[in-house]
């Protein structure tokens, strides 16, 4: 049987207000919560057996996955207390099921990646690994830590972040994706805080562990802030990322219950929720519009969120901004790039005029 555990703890703070009340996974992308793209993908690498390591609203996701049976058998392991990314693979692992040798594969909740895990799968059991890393190559690894690797792919360290660019000794960096050996996930201490990229992968290659990387030059993205969440989910919709989930390549998205008036255009793989109403004149590109949003005659919306039950008065313009749920933009509004409304907050018809780039959330009163 084929195993899986799926990191869901964190609380997505980079995403708020969306995460106020919805764990990161469990937003919206491309028609569906992520969190069910990347289950999808499990399933189709042949895994019968995932656990969902939960922390932060772990209710959530037993409602969201509650009567779920399509042939693939659930667990949740809930942290109580933080315990950093190696903990808390190590606190899901005890509910695993498989032998010692068995190969466990281990995702970030956060991570849309066309990786195919099934050869991931196979480049751990060819080197007999106790743990293979999926590497992704970056244009500017300065953001993120290092992992060189020698000509067989054997991880000869972990570097931090490099400040320089004579640093940059790899481009290849930690993509989220792991494949352990049991035996090694249960070695992971189960009483404190650990870091797997800090503590547990530098410290088996130190020991002379089988530490391999399988890199790979797929479609890779973080989806931890707003613009990369609204980018990953138009790239599902227009086929630059797949999965299982969504049909052909396509401009956008559209729930059979939303409408879209004749002269609104929705392009740039946007996707419209469910009883939403886009109307005459809307301009939606590369967006994410919730469900029962009413976007009102000749708004415009760019690579924006706008969520459930809010509304967009006309003539407004939206750019690379987040509305939370529940809140009116009044019309002839012109909302600078970074701003996020939170949930429940009202701005009146030519409101606050706010200018240059906004580093905090407006707050409802």
């Amino acid at each position: 049987m084929q195993e899986a555990i799926i990191l869901v703890g964190g609380k997505g703070t980079r995403l708020r207000p969306l995460t106020n009340h919805t764990p990161k996974p469990l937003l919206g992308v491309a028609g569906s919560s992520f969190i069910r793209h990347q289950v999808a993908k499990l399933m189709d690498a042949g895994v019968e057996h995932l656990v969902f390591a939960t922390s932060y609203l772990a209710g959530l996701f037993e409602e969201e996955f509650r009567g779920f049976s399509e042939g693939l058998d659930i667990s949740y392991a809930v942290e109580e207390v933080p315990l950093g990314t190696g903990g808390a693979i190590r606190n899901a692992g005890r509910l695993l099921r498989g032998p010692a040798d068995a190969p466990v594969l281990v995702l970030n909740g956060d991570i849309l990646s066309g990786v195919d895990l099934r050869a991931v799968l196979a480049h751990h059991e060819a080197n007999e690994a106790d743990v293979t890393l999926h590497l992704t190559r970056v244009a500017d690894p300065r953001a993120f830590g290092l992992v060189p690797t020698d000509a067989s792919g054997r991880v000869l360290s972990f570097l931090e972040k490099p400040k320089t660019q004579e640093e940059c000794v790899t481009d290849q960096i930690n993509a989220g994706c792991y494949v352990f050996r049991r035996a090694v996930l249960d070695a992971i201490p189960g009483d404190r805080e650990v870091s797997v990229e800090q503590e547990t992968f530098p410290r088996l290659v130190a020991d002379g562990g089988r530490v391999f990387g399988h890199t790979t030059d797929d479609y890779w993205r973080d989806l931890g802030t707003p613009l990369a969440f609204v980018h990953g989910s138009a790239d599902l919709v227009t086929g630059r990322a797949d999965s299982p989930l969504v049909g052909p390549p396509a401009e956008a998205l559209v729930h059979p219950t939303a409408t879209v008036h004749p002269t609104a255009r929705v392009t740039g793989g946007s996707t419209v929720g469910p009883h939403a109403v886009i109307g005459p004149r809307v301009v939606v590109d590369r967006s994410i519009i919730g469900a029962r949003v009413t976007v009102a005659e000749g708004a415009r919306i760019h690579e924006s969120v706008v969520d459930h039950d809010s509304s967009i008065g006309n003539e407004s313009f939206l750019r690379e901004v987040v509305v939370g749920c529940h809140a009116h933009v009044g019309a002839e509004n012109e909302l600078p790039a970074q701003l996020r409304l939170s949930c429940g907050i009202r701005i009146p018809t030519q409101g606050v005029r706010v200018s240059g780039t906004a580093a905090a959330c407006l707050t409802a009163h």
